[in-house]
């Protein structure tokens, strides 16, 4: 069963969590979760599942940042959340979607028990300018039927940062490898 809008406000400050929320974002079904100024790209030609890969930081300035076809973008929510007795997913709004921009077609499952920002992972299908603040997508939860483990994982809950993937983890990679690239301080370290 899928909690309504209605549901999900009588829930808030109990078994969920938006903070900030803002009544407006509100939906028959579902709230809508913003984009934090800051991206993710990979660094890596081919991304290794079973290494950590390198990767830079991105600001999105306030004119915004063109999204480029072909390219993974990790972002993240402005909001936290925290979700217990009922399962969090995420899914891109469908006014972003007909812009050819897709958000988490792989991440939209959340587990109960999940508290933190929520990584974002978006392509486009042709260039499209995105905006630090915009609505991004919509956050629904579904009730769960019979007694779970809330999720408990030194992964990604507490996240309040882009989390890349940690799957290299599960293959036996170390986390020490993993390399964010500051090209400003490297240009600005070079000697002349």
């Amino acid at each position: 069963m899928l909690l309504s809008g209605k549901e999900i406000l009588r829930e808030l400050g109990g078994s969920i969590r938006i903070d900030p929320f803002d009544p407006e974002r509100l939906n028959p079904n579902s709230y809508n979760l913003s984009l934090h100024n800051e991206l993710l790209v990979y660094e890596e030609i081919v991304l290794d599942s079973a290494t950590p890969n390198r990767y830079r930081r991105l600001e999105i300035p306030p004119e915004g940042i063109i999204l480029q076809p072909n390219m993974l973008y990790l972002g993240r929510t402005v909001e936290t959340t925290e979700t217990h007795a009922c399962v969090p997913m995420i899914q891109g709004r469908s006014s972003v979607g007909r812009l050819g921009l897709f958000i988490n077609p792989g991440g939209s499952l959340g587990n109960v028990g999940y508290c933190g920002t929520w990584t974002i992972e978006m392509h486009c299908v042709q260039p499209v300018r995105i905006y630090s603040g915009m609505q991004i997508c919509q956050i629904f939860y579904m009730q769960l039927h019979g007694s779970a483990d809330e999720y408990c994982s030194d992964k990604y809950q507490n996240s309040t940062d882009i989390q890349p993937s940690l799957i290299y983890r599960e293959l036996g990679g170390k986390d020490s490898s993993q390399l964010e690239l500051d090209f400003d301080k490297l240009v600005r370290s070079t000697p002349e």
